[in-house]
Formats: C-alpha cells, structure tokens, sequence
C-alpha cells in the first residue's frame, strides 16, 4: 500500500473515531462498545509505529506479535471511537545508525498530517560527541519536541544517564527547547533525579509512571522513590505503559495503585495520558487501556480529568492550541 492510500485509509477510520466508546475495562471482555457523544478530546503522547521495510527494530523478537509494520491506519483503527484528537510519535529505540531515517519518516507523517499525529520525540544518544549536530537538523522542524533514549537495555548500565557527558547532551536539549523522555528501570529512578537535578534549564517526562510492574508484590521501593523524584518542577509523568506488565485477565482495579499514586505525588498538571500502543497489545487493545484508566480517574473532576488526557499535554509537549 504507497503512501497515499495508507493515509486515506488512516482518515477513513478515524472520521468514526471522534466519540468516546462505552466502558469495558476488563481485559477478557471483548465485546462491542457504544459510543459516547459527550466525551472529552484526548491527546495520546505516546504512540509507536514502525515500518518494518523502512526500520528495523533489534529489540522485536522475530515471529511476535509486534513483528509487524504498525503503521498509521492500524493506529487508526485501534484508536477508533476513543476521540483521539491529536497524538505525539514516540521513538521506538532502533540502531541509532537509523535515528536520521526514523525522524524524518515521522516529520513527514506530521507534515502531511496523516492521522492524528503532530509531533514526534526522535531517537538520540545525547552523550555522543555529535550530538549537537545530530539536533542542529531539527531547528526547523517544529514538530519535533524532543528527544529519547531507552536507558532499560542491555547497552545501558546503572548510571548511564549520571556520566558527565549525557548529562551535558541534556543541558543541550533545554537550551535548544526541547524536552527529553526518562525510561528507565524502576529501580534506578534515583538516577533520574539526579539527571533532573543537573539539567533544570530542562524540560523532562517519566514514560510509563518510572516502570513498575503492576504485578509486583511489593511496590514500596518504587512508591518510595516516585514520591522523591516527583518533587522535581521541571518533570512530569507519562501514565502509560503500566497495562503491559498486567497478568492475563486483568482488571482495571489492579492498575489503580500505580495510577492513584502518580496522580497524588505528581498532582493534576504534571501528569499526562500514553496509549504505548503497539506494546500495550502484549496485555491489552488501546481501547481496553483507555476504558480502563477512564474507570480508574472517574470519581475526580473534569478539570483534573480533562487535564490528564488533554489539556496537559498541550503544554508538556508544547503543541498548537
């Protein structure tokens, strides 16, 4: 399918997709959803999508579900009937040979709005020496807003985002006005403040409420050190990712510890929503996700909600009013 048709496909699916959809917020539940008229946008900063003929993706075991092209209309319809009014591509961690490809496939999706998509968070190594000229090819290109580099692989030890040297290609990114994304593992959530500590000229966002599994007997450590780093002005917390390390058959109400305790520290302007789709799939659909945090957040305002899954965005990521 050449470009065109991909992007009348991905418009096709989204023109029905501009109303809520009912509830069903349990992983088992697979049946039809009715839509919801009243339902407030939502702004998803969160999403993948690969081209596996353009990218290839070292990370994606061969023969998985996610070894697949997820491309724009498939975006489209997972998100159908979610009102999905503006979405931010995430970068999805290929060789960093290939960071200059991947960026300028996703500015071009942005320019010619395919889809929902607006803005892009590009791959980068900000502690290699050229990473000031790798930025320099973004200075007009205002859809991208920031930068990201996995710190959770194998190719990145404890420590890694304390080295002088990173901490120098993040001051980099404030000075330059663009915002970097944390995703790390939880137990190192230490290091991420003092990365936050070093860098206050610049903007940072915890992916993936800093990591923790939801299935964890004992999130005291992670509570511990999500309450410290959330002390931090110049940092807000994505609530994404979480449902992908829920047990088969999951409920919303095994989420809610995780998300009730982000939305307290964090407070109702420093959170934003992540559909983490295609990698949400591994436990859940982007509607289930969405259904279930909807049910999770219910009992708070609407200021607070619409924050959460719009409003805030909107200044985190910097995108047009």
């Amino acid at each position: 399918m050449d470009d065109r048709r991909r992007f009348l496909h991905g418009m096709a699916a989204l023109a029905a997709a501009g109303t809520r959809a009912g509830r069903r917020v349990d992983a088992a539940d697979s049946g039809p959803l009715a839509e919801d008229d009243g339902a407030m946008p939502l702004i998803d900063t969160h999403v993948h999508l690969w081209d596996l003929h353009r990218l290839r993706l070292p990370w994606i075991e061969p023969g998985s579900p996610l070894d697949r092209d997820h491309l724009p209309e498939d975006y489209a319809t997972a998100a159908q009937g979610l009102g999905v009014a503006r979405a931010v591509y995430m970068e999805v961690d290929i060789d960093p040979a290939r960071h200059v490809a991947e960026a300028e496939y996703v500015i071009d999706l942005c320019r010619r709005r395919v889809g929902p998509l607006v803005a892009a968070v590009v791959g980068g190594r900000p502690a290699d020496e050229g990473f000031p000229a790798y930025l320099d090819r973004f200075r007009d290109r205002p859809e991208v807003k920031g930068v990201r580099q996995v710190l959770h692989g194998p190719a990145t030890p404890p420590g890694t985002c304390t080295a002088p040297e990173f901490v120098r290609g993040i001051r980099l990114l404030g000075e330059r006005g663009l915002s970097f994304d944390l995703c790390m593992r939880p137990g190192e959530l230490r290091d991420a403040a003092r990365l936050v500590d070093a860098c206050p000229g610049t903007s940072f966002i915890l992916d993936h409420c800093g990591n923790p599994s939801v299935q964890a007997a004992d999130l005291s450590a992670w509570r511990e050190d999500l309450s410290r780093i959330a002390e931090r002005p110049n940092l807000a917390c994505k609530v994404s990712g979480i449902v992908a390390s829920a047990a088969p058959g999951w409920r919303a109400e095994d989420l809610t510890p995780v998300v009730d305790h982000v939305l307290v520290r964090f407070g109702p302007d420093r959170v934003v929503f992540g559909g983490d789709w295609p990698v949400c799939t591994r436990a859940a659909t982007l509607r289930q996700w969405v259904e279930a945090l909807r049910a999770i957040v219910d009992g708070r305002g609407e200021a607070e909600r619409r924050a959460l899954f719009h409003d805030n965005a909107l200044r985190v990521y910097r995108l047009e009013v």
